[in-house]
């Protein structure tokens, strides 16, 4: 009923208004949460009311930042879009989604819509609506405590790609194991990729995940690899190899900014991490997927600042702040080959929780290259968060002094205070919200003293 659809719309943007100017929280998840308990149909409702497409965006790393892009990218165009910008991207995140974007007659004025998934909650979204196109940026090893090995989240994968089989698929060619789910899964499926060398191999001391050929198990053979197990691969055993790319790119340039070309257009961004080339390719490949032209896009990305703690800036008493999520392996050594990228002197805050969202195993930190923080002029590192202590250790068995503070907001002073005007915070999952708090509360004083 109607009616219902309209009580429950009221009650969500009535709950997340309280949690966030009262609660200083997101509130998100329980206006989702709150919408569903008054309406269950709600989430099928409003994404039936969709008028040209609705994309999700899954992967272990870069969904959020990918689909802001996209949503971003639409909206250039004169589109309207819904969007999970925060990042919850669970059942409640992905209807708070639908329902906040509502209006207070319970309908909803969208032409698409752009949603993260978490991978092991896409069982639980398919069956409120099948999206038109899936954006699939990469499987790296994640939180093995809550999602076990690789192969489990490429089954659940699997399942609902062909729960939806008219979904198209756009996947980053570079991933061996990314390509290979998607043409086991048997949906059509558009591949991405970066066609030419761009990162020396040799410097890099980094577990590649996807070693060995999904298909027949025998070695992947690299022509060259980018970070991790993502390159131009081919199985030494079988006929699997990297599938031919629709949407590659190329004439890769990276400084205090990224540029590449990709269907003879030029695109450039403000940002830095060689990664965002991938997210800025993956947003590209599913918009032309889509058939949606872009002509607006270089001026998008030259006023796109990555929110939600994806390489974030913040300025505080003359000290310049870079925010980044760093949350596993694959992650964290990107984080690493764009802070390296800056060539000035920096100091580094990195804070290390190991909550039930984080995963409560932190043993990858061990898979983590941190040894290369020795060449990266750093002239700090402090170490922060709950088990602080373990990252402090690591730190010492690469032989890489670092200061002890388990309160962010203390580490952060003092690096405000006695640093070098240059600061990155590196910081994994629960840590960001509220690290992401601390920086804006300390960015909005009108003066230092005020402390």
């Amino acid at each position: 009923m109607k009616i219902r659809r309209i009580a429950a719309v009221w009650a969500a943007k009535g709950a997340e208004k309280i949690s966030r100017h009262i609660f200083h929280r997101q509130g998100v998840t329980w206006a989702g949460k709150i919408a569903l308990k008054i309406d269950p149909e709600i989430l099928r409702e409003l994404a039936g009311q969709i008028r040209e497409a609705i994309f999700i965006v899954c992967g272990t790393n870069g969904k959020t930042t990918t689909n802001n892009i996209l949503c971003a990218a639409l909206e250039a165009e004169g589109n309207k879009v819904v969007c999970n910008h925060t990042g919850s991207n669970m059942l409640n995140g992905v209807t708070a989604a639908f329902v906040l974007a509502a209006g207070l007659d319970g309908n909803l004025d969208a032409d698409y819509a752009c949603i993260e998934i978490d991978e092991a909650s896409t069982r639980r979204v398919f069956p409120y609506f099948k999206p038109d196109y899936m954006v699939l940026t990469n499987l790296f090893r994640d939180q093995l405590d809550r999602y076990g090995e690789i192969d489990i989240t490429m089954n659940l994968l699997k399942e609902v790609m062909q729960s939806a089989p008219e979904m198209k698929v756009i996947v980053n060619g570079d991933d061996a194991l990314s390509a290979f789910l998607a043409m086991d899964a048997g949906n059509e499926f558009i591949t991405y990729g970066i066609d030419e060398q761009v990162m020396d191999q040799k410097e890099s001391h980094e577990i590649r995940e996807g070693r060995f050929c999904k298909k027949c198990g025998a070695l992947l053979k690299y022509k060259f690899y980018h970070y991790s197990q993502l390159g131009d691969y081919t199985c030494t055993g079988c006929d699997f190899k990297r599938p031919g790319i629709r949407y590659a790119a190329s004439e890769i340039e990276m400084g205090d900014g990224l540029s590449f070309t990709v269907e003879g257009r030029r695109v450039t961004a403000h940002y830095k991490g060689f990664y965002n080339i991938y997210n800025i390719l993956a947003a590209y490949a599913a918009a032309r997927t889509a058939r949606v032209e872009l002509p607006h896009l270089n001026g998008m990305l030259s006023e796109f600042n990555p929110e939600n703690g994806r390489m974030e800036q913040f300025q505080v008493n003359g000290t310049k702040i870079i925010l980044n999520l760093a949350k596993n392996p694959a992650g964290f050594n990107q984080n690493i080959s764009a802070v390296m990228q800056d060539g000035q002197r920096k100091d580094l805050i990195i804070v290390i929780n190991d909550n039930e969202q984080d995963g409560t195993d932190v043993s990858w930190l061990w898979d983590v290259d941190f040894d290369r923080f020795q060449d990266a002029n750093v002239n700090s590192i402090t170490v922060s968060g709950i088990r602080c202590q373990d990252m402090r250790l690591r730190l010492k068995y690469a032989e890489i002094p670092s200061m002890l503070e388990p309160d962010v907001e203390k580490a952060v002073c003092g690096r405000i205070e006695h640093g070098c005007g240059n600061l990155y915070v590196l910081v994994n999952y629960t840590a960001l919200f509220s690290t992401r708090n601390v920086l804006r509360r300390l960015e909005e004083r009108k003066t230092w003293t005020e402390r």
